[in-house]
């Protein structure tokens, strides 16, 4: 009941289909019960007249037989069109709904959610809603109402063969809740996980084969895959063991409850005499009794969708339900483009350990402060919280003197650029890549923005130049030359204040070079954070910061931290060392 509240809370404008649904469902159940009670009255027709049955009778009760099944079968046909319409409107409104709490959650909700994940969550559990309401839910009133008519019809004929269908039937509803409770749920919930690991192995197993095969080490690689497919045979084979004994026994008992009637009917003619009379309602009560045993398998199969759609709906609001970024009454402007982090602290949610610990240190307007430290120090965690992809916990950090959580996000985003190393490129062409930048640009500054951003040459290889779509219906481009794109998106946004987090991280030489070149033309006269693991890239930064266990361990320029001898000192030394590490032993060709 609570599931089916939370879902009719998304039927804006359609709420009462469903109930029309479920009544519509109900007098279609009614009218399909009526065809037995015609047919059980044109046997007893037969049976009592003989060759001088009534065939005007007979020919009544056929056509009512038929007239009742037809209407059952088009008022089921409307109850389906009013749940229908009811799902879809509930399908709707939750994705719509869901992407309306999306857009306003801070940005680092999508660093904890992959976009494959929230696509999964939105699109794939609204539709498990859709497919409950559109389908299953009509069938609740047929499915309570049908057993309960059938009972009234079976007392009212003959309580004796009654009791004698009910024994098959009771049977049935005790092996049946064994299977769906206890064990089974247990089962059920190991069966799940099972399936989710095999199926993220093969992910991973597919994805990982370039790579597989160059270290030739597929056998290895294999191995993972292989025992989680074994996992899985080994829960759905311990499952099915739980059903085959009781399933078996099941389908016997209630496809045999003939087995229950006829020695019941056979001492009920030696009883009363009346073999017409007997024979009549056995014939009626071997129509009826599988009504019974269909309407337990669609209440099997409906606490099942109902158990699917509790668990959509739950992991949909699991999902919307992070505390979105507060909606700024009177927002105020940035006035200045330093920054300032005042004892900032910040913990992730689920956490233990703070990310960064009473952070303070201040980038002076069009000055340049790089992050270096060890991975997991909180380098990230400093630069994501000046655009606000989350809120620190105490402490302020201020852009112009002003709380970034006092400015409105659409003003902080114009006026911060960020390039990340993972550069996220849309399926579309390069001109509206580059132009997510600024959509306002004229195609003199794009141009200006691609040769600044050292593009020129991935341009003019393109048979489409700008208007080439990159993606699964275009061209594909190297981690390098995505990344040169992203630098022209930044730089034609022309932001002041700018946040690089290893921007050349994964990039070869050839364009590590070219981004360098293009990274001092987005920073001229910017305000910049810096983050990168390759020292060189922070030499000529104005600050440095040792970011050591969330702490800021040292800071200095490049020269006073080596003259400290400390953190930084020691990471120079093995920088240095690595970046001259040399086969040591030569190659002889023969």
């Amino acid at each position: 009941m609570k599931t089916l509240l939370k879902l009719q809370a998304y039927m804006t404008g359609r709420k009462a289909l469903l109930p029309g649904a479920l009544a519509l469902s109900a007098i279609s159940t009614l009218m399909g019960m009526l065809p037995y009670i015609f047919i059980w009255l044109i046997v007893k027709e037969l049976f009592n007249t003989g060759a001088d049955y009534s065939q005007v009778r007979i020919n009544t009760y056929a056509w009512w037989a038929v007239g009742m099944a037809i209407a059952g079968v088009i008022l089921y046909f409307l109850a389906l069109t009013l749940s229908h319409l009811a799902a879809f409107r509930v399908e709707t409104n939750m994705r719509r709904l869901a992407m309306r709490k999306i857009i306003r959650m801070p940005l680092g909700f999508f660093d904890r959610n992959t976009s494959g994940s929230i696509r999964k969550i939105i699109d794939d559990n609204a539709s498990i809603t859709h497919s409950f309401l559109a389908h299953q839910l009509p069938d609740l009133a047929g499915s309570i109402l049908m057993p309960l008519t059938a009972l009234v019809f079976i007392f009212v004929f003959d309580w004796h063969l009654a009791l004698a269908c009910l024994i098959p039937i009771i049977i049935s509803m005790v092996l049946m809740s064994f299977m769906m409770g206890g064990k089974g749920k247990k089962f059920m919930k190991n069966y799940m996980t099972s399936l989710e690991n095999m199926n993220t192995e093969a992910v991973e197993y597919v994805r990982g084969i370039p790579v597989v095969k160059v270290f030739q080490q597929s056998v290895f690689s294999f191995k993972n895959f292989h025992n989680s497919i074994i996992q899985y045979k080994n829960m759905v084979f311990e499952y099915t063991k739980i059903w085959e004994n009781p399933m078996s026994i099941n389908m016997v008992i209630i496809n045999g409850f003939v087995f229950f009637l006829v020695p019941v009917a056979i001492l009920l003619i030696g009883y009363s005499g009346n073999y017409t009379l007997v024979l009549v309602n056995l014939f009626f009560y071997i129509l009826i009794t599988p009504v019974f045993a269909q309407s337990m398998m669609k209440s099997m199969y409906m606490n099942q969708a109902l158990g699917q759609a509790k668990e959509a709906v739950n992991r949909m609001e699991k999902l919307t339900d992070v505390e979105p970024l507060p909606v700024l009454n009177n927002p105020k402007t940035i006035t200045g483009h330093d920054i300032c982090f005042k004892n900032v602290s910040f913990i992730y949610p689920g956490a233990k350990q703070k990310a960064i610990d009473n952070i303070s240190f201040i980038i002076p307007k069009g000055k340049t402060v790089a992050l270096v430290g060890a991975s997991g120090s909180g380098k990230t965690t400093i630069a994501r919280l000046v655009p606000r992809f989350w809120d620190a916990d105490t402490g302020k950090v201020c852009i112009g003197g002003t709380d970034v959580k006092e400015i409105d996000q659409k003003e902080l985003m114009n006026n911060v650029s960020f390039v990340f190393q993972n550069t996220k490129l849309f399926k579309t062409s390069l001109l509206g890549n580059i132009k997510y930048g600024n959509l306002d640009a004229s195609n003199e500054e794009v141009e200006r923005a691609v040769d600044l951003a050292q593009c020129r040459e991935i341009i003019c290889k393109l048979p489409d130049g700008l208007n080439t779509k990159i993606g699964v219906e275009g061209t594909y481009l190297s981690g390098g030359e995505q990344q040169r794109i992203a630098l022209a998106r930044a730089i034609l946004k022309d932001a002041p204040i700018v946040v690089l987090d290893e921007a050349t991280a994964f990039t070869d030489p050839e364009n590590e070079y070219l981004i360098q070149k293009a990274l001092g033309k987005l920073t001229k006269g910017k305000t910049v954070l810096l983050i990168a693991h390759r020292l060189t890239s922070v030499m000529d930064a104005d600050i440095i910061l040792v970011i050591d266990k969330s702490k800021i361990a040292e800071q200095g320029n490049h020269y006073e931290l080596l003259n400290k001898q400390g953190i930084y000192s020691k990471m120079w030394n093995e920088y240095q060392q690595s970046i001259k590490w040399t086969i040591g032993k030569e190659i002889q060709y023969v």
